[in-house]
């Protein structure tokens, strides 16, 4: 296996499986990842491996045991498919120096992967898996299973997630749930728990499939068919959960199958947190997410800041200052009273105690109250190919001439963010007016512009995201 196709991400790797991802490409990791263990923490190195229902991932998972354990480092692997955040728990809850989660997240099924969890209980910085990367290839595979411990993650992890749900409250709420776990690894976890705790709960592709039963796991709307189906043809159901291929976003969809926007399902758990729970701390929010959640609850005491867009950075604050929420557009959500990195099932779980708490027995009469109080959201994105040569200078020619206007609305500031690599990668026009921004990300690995526009008015988004393209073309060089 040649070193030079192995190209690390932020918190880990991905690749096509068996021409990119293979076991002699993950024999190279696993080993690299051991030099780095041992590195850092010499013979007290510890580490927990679970995986997905993917293709492979229980042969990859095995082998990255067994070379971990080469090395003389006590290894925890787990008995079955789990979730992403079950190893991130475990990694902190045991006090582990790491954890390694094989999956490729929501990506379609034809890749795998492999996420390096921190002893926090979070993602990999890019400085640590920067540093994993420099060794590959520099020892000799050792492997062994004379380390490996085999084990069940999930009592411990259930254990600490329900006890800060107040399951009574689901219950005599008498609200009921579809949850569609999209043949992921959350399986059937989720509604065996809600059924067990005496809460109405019913399960659909809860089985867990390599394939994803042919569905794109990532749970937005167009790939939540099955689940929107069953709730137009269900209507007493209160709402439907769906969780991704590894379980750690969340999507909601109301009664009657109506999609709701994470960005209004950010303003729910925001408020639920803020206002009714009053959970004390800051709210991070990736610069992508709605301004709204800071206008309605910023205050002295409560920061709400914008990072850059990627978990990572939203742990990396996790892990500086008291936090009550971090969230990012995709349906990644994590809190500073769990662990530093999103959790679809503990978000699902806390979601239906928002709604429980409400009063409000339908998700959709508990949207058009906050509706009322809060008023519309207007948020849209498009991702934007644009296989140009000039992609890569957009965003530094869009900051160096300092644009004045969007349309008609004055430019108030530019937020910028930087790559790993120190390269601009996103632009944030903020407008004069509450909720008016303009963001331009350009991507370093395909050719795409991502846009992204809040504004007071459907037709003000419209007007942002057009301006979005002209300025892409208008900095590039390029004519439309």
């Amino acid at each position: 296996m040649k070193i030079d196709t192995i190209h690390f991400g932020t918190d880990g790797w991905r690749g096509l499986l068996d021409t990119e991802m293979n076991m002699s490409s993950v024999r190279l990791v696993a080993q690299a990842f051991a030099d780095y263990l041992m590195d850092k923490n010499g013979k007290n190195a510890s580490c927990a491996i679970g995986y997905d229902g993917r293709k492979y991932s229980p042969e990859f998972a095995g082998l990255f045991a067994e070379i971990l354990s080469g090395n003389g480092i006590v290894t925890h692997l787990s008995d079955r498919f789990v979730p992403t955040p079950v190893i991130s728990y475990t990694v902190k809850h045991q006090k582990l120096s790491a954890g390694v989660m094989i999956t490729a997240s929501h990506n379609p099924s034809a890749y795998n992967g492999i996420k390096f969890k921190g002893p926090y209980g979070g993602p990999f910085f890019t400085e640590e898996t920067q540093k994993v990367e420099t060794l590959l290839g520099k020892s000799p595979v050792k492997q062994s299973r004379e380390m490996v411990i085999i084990q069940n993650f999930l009592p411990d992890y259930l254990a600490r997630v329900t006890s800060d749900i107040h399951f009574e409250k689901i219950r005599t709420s008498d609200i009921s749930c579809v949850v569609d776990s999209m043949h992921g690894a959350g399986g059937s976890l989720l509604p065996v728990l809600l059924t067990q705790k005496g809460c109405r709960a019913t399960g659909i592709d809860s089985d867990i499939l390599p394939d994803f039963g042919g569905r794109a796991a990532e749970p937005l709307e167009k790939n939540l068919l099955p689940l929107k189906q069953y709730l137009m043809e269900h209507p007493d159901y209160s709402l439907g959960l769906a969780t991704d291929g590894d379980a750690d976003r969340l999507g909601v969809m109301m009664n009657g199958g109506i999609w709701l926007s994470a960005q209004e399902t950010i303003l729910l758990l925001a408020d639920y947190l803020v206002r009714v729970k009053q959970v004390p701390g800051a709210i991070i929010k990736s610069s992508s997410v709605t301004d709204k959640i800071r206008t309605l609850y910023e205050s002295p005491d409560r920061p709400v800041l914008d990072v850059q867009v990627g978990f990572k950075y939203i742990t990396e604050k996790m892990l500086e200052l008291p936090v009550a929420l971090g969230v990012e557009e995709s349906g990644g959500f994590g809190y500073g009273i769990h662990i530093p990195e999103r959790d679809g099932i503990f978000s699902a779980l806390l979601f239906l105690e928002m709604l429980a708490v409400s009063g409000y027995q339908k998700l959709s009469d508990k949207v058009a109250q906050m509706r009322e109080e809060t008023g519309n959201l207007y948020y849209d994105r498009i991702d934007y190919p644009f296989d140009k040569p000039g992609r890569m200078t957009v965003l530094p020619n869009l900051v160096r001439d300092d644009v004045i206007n969007i349309g008609k609305f004055p430019v108030h500031r530019m937020d910028t963010y930087l790559s790993s690599r120190g390269v601009i990668n996103g632009v944030k026009i903020r407008l004069e007016g509450d909720c008016r921004w303009l963001l331009i990300r350009s991507s370093e690995t395909e050719p795409m512009m991502r846009i992204y526009a809040e504004g007071q008015s459907e037709s003000e988004v419209k007007t942002f995201l057009k301006m979005g393209v002209r300025l892409i073309h208008e900095y590039a060089g390029v004519p439309e």
